[in-house]
């Protein structure tokens, strides 16, 4: 069997340069990737691709000739622009997913994985199975936008799966973190400004946003690269959509002094309950992928923290 072509879309991002830089590793693939705006990576196992997934042209020209394609290009950012301008999110993943998916079925591909979110499940104190969404339950209002795109998208991959070879697989993941996650205050989620906040804090205090109640279920990127992996290997329906979290949830005023008791730094917690923050607890039950996949989650927090605190001093600047 010859080496499979292997696109990743939005190659320059948190969880798309992960996945270039880890297949670009496997000698059964050939790795291209694409970027739009950002510095194209520099790594010569990898074909780097200027792409604007919103031009139907350019989407066609880039998917022609792959195998797997993994949907990794998103607009993305932090509380503040999902609270602020949600309508960004809307438009601009619906229009290049939209694209992405028909060109996909178009070309006949073998396998597209997109990756959707967490976003459309109400808050509960105890983990939540992908049936645990429900249409006739009202979405928290603030991830009405995201959530309800992600479902859309979601139904698209399920559709377009009944109408040709090409399987589909959309994914339902937790907060995601580790390398290569955003890092500044503006645009990272709750583990990458807290993070930054910690590392970069020279006055020995540092103000958190919202009170600290919140819960989130965190999931180190190298699992989530491993299932991935499993899917394309074992996936042998044409549609699978799955929970892919650590399973508990952590408040983050625990998750904040985990990464100050790790970092080995002495730093006193202010909260500031007037800045943007979506005050909900989730986490994810992720039987369905460990029963038909064998996956489950190898990186604890702890480790993963100090994983990621150990990759931030040697390649992020501290200026």
């Amino acid at each position: 069997m010859g080496k499979k072509n292997i696109l990743i879309l939005g190659a320059t991002g948190f969880i798309g340069r992960n996945m270039a830089e880890l297949f670009s590793c496997n000698p059964d693939f050939i790795v291209t990737g694409t970027y739009l705006k950002s510095k194209p990576l520099n790594n010569p196992r990898i074909k780097m691709m200027q792409v604007d997934l919103t031009c139907v042209d350019q989407v066609n020209d880039i998917i022609r000739n792959a195998d797997i394609v993994i949907q990794a290009a998103a607009t993305t950012s932090g509380a503040k622009d999902i609270l602020g301008q949600p309508h960004i999110h809307v438009t601009d993943n619906a229009i290049m997913n939209s694209l992405v998916f028909r060109a996909a079925f178009e070309h006949n591909i073998s396998h597209l994985i997109f990756f959707s979110c967490s976003a459309m499940y109400p808050s509960s104190l105890s983990p939540l199975k992908e049936t645990d969404f429900s249409a006739n339950k009202k979405m928290h209002p603030q991830y009405f936008g995201i959530g309800w795109t992600k479902v859309y998208l979601e139904k698209m991959c399920e559709f377009f799966s009944r109408q040709g070879s090409t399987r589909y697989t959309a994914i339902r993941h937790s907060n995601i973190y580790g390398p290569h996650d955003k890092f500044d205050l503006e645009r990272s989620h709750v583990f990458g400004a807290t993070l930054t906040k910690v590392l970069h804090c020279a006055n020995g205090k540092i103000t958190v946003w919202g009170d600290g109640t919140e819960e989130r279920d965190l999931l180190y990127i190298s699992d989530l690269i491993n299932f991935v992996r499993l899917v394309i290997q074992k996936q042998d329906s044409s549609f699978h959509l799955s929970n892919v979290g650590y399973g508990s949830p952590i408040s983050i005023s625990d998750l904040i002094n985990k990464i100050i008791k790790i970092s080995g730094k002495k730093i006193k917690v202010e909260y500031d309950i007037s800045k943007p923050t979506i005050p909900t607890t989730l986490s994810l039950d992720c039987s369905e992928a460990k029963r038909l996949f064998g996956w489950e989650p190898k990186v604890a927090l702890d480790e993963g923290i100090l994983k990621t605190i150990e990759w931030h001093k040697s390649n992020i600047s501290f200026n």
